[in-house]
């Protein structure tokens, strides 16, 4: 009987044994597969942070490599265009410049001329008047007396005079000609408002019409420029 119960005890214990060994294995392998989960989940998170890392890392190396090949290239251009572009504007001013240079050069110059050509405007108008005394003076004679054939001591001196007068007069004209100064007598030509005056008209059945057929007053170019215009009669006809 001793036997029995130590035989029953023994298969107990050893159940019992069983039973504890079987739960600390079952225990284990229950908490086993969140751990091993666990463990793959954290390393696929280093492993995907190690490869953004890395690609992070090598990102700004590539982008660097590509704006070393582009950047300095598209730098130039714009340098290049920018510096064509300040070519142009200044090539635009010298252009400028020298166009406004000559065009002062060529007014100066006219405004040199044309003072030098009527300096002597206002000495002109005052000296014509002494001119026409000239002329008037030799008008006063009579050409009977000048063309006479027998010529007393008297007729002889008026002669003499009215020679030297009319030298005298000569020799003025031709140097007021070497200033400009010129006169002009429109006897016969057609009347031009530009450079006559018409102080009467009167209608003439022989001569044509708004033609000069007499002279009140010789006129005087200054260069080329009216000084004075010729007082003059015209016909009309019409």
């Amino acid at each position: 009987m001793l036997r029995q119960t130590a035989s029953t005890s023994s298969r107990a214990l050893s159940s019992g044994l069983r039973a504890a060994v079987q739960r600390q294995i079952s225990r284990p392998q229950f908490f086993a597969a969140p751990v091993a989960a666990s463990r793959t989940i954290n390393l696929q998170q280093r492993a995907r942070w190690y490869s953004d890392q890395t690609d992070a890392s090598k990102a700004p190396e590539a982008n660097g490599e590509g704006a070393a090949k582009e950047d300095p290239l598209a730098a130039l251009e714009k340098q290049i265009e920018d510096k064509d572009a300040e070519i142009r504007d200044w090539k635009d001013k010298y252009l400028r410049s020298v166009a406004d240079f000559r065009n002062l050069q060529d007014r100066t110059a006219r405004d040199m001329k044309a003072a030098r050509d009527f300096a002597i405007q206002k000495f002109a108008k005052d000296l014509v008047d002494s001119i026409d005394n000239f002329d008037r003076a030799l008008t006063m004679v009579p050409e009977e007396k000048l063309n006479a054939t027998e010529k007393t001591e008297h007729l002889q001196d008026l002669v003499n005079l009215y020679e030297g007068l009319k030298m005298t007069e000569s020799i003025l004209m031709q140097t007021l000609k070497n200033h400009g100064l010129e006169r002009y007598d429109p006897h016969g030509e057609k009347f031009n408002p530009n450079e006559h005056e018409a102080t009467f008209m009167t209608p003439m059945a022989d001569k044509e019409d708004n033609t000069v057929f007499h002279t009140q007053q010789k006129g005087f170019r200054l260069n080329g420029r009216i000084l004075r215009p010729a007082k003059v009669g015209v016909v009309k006809n019409k």
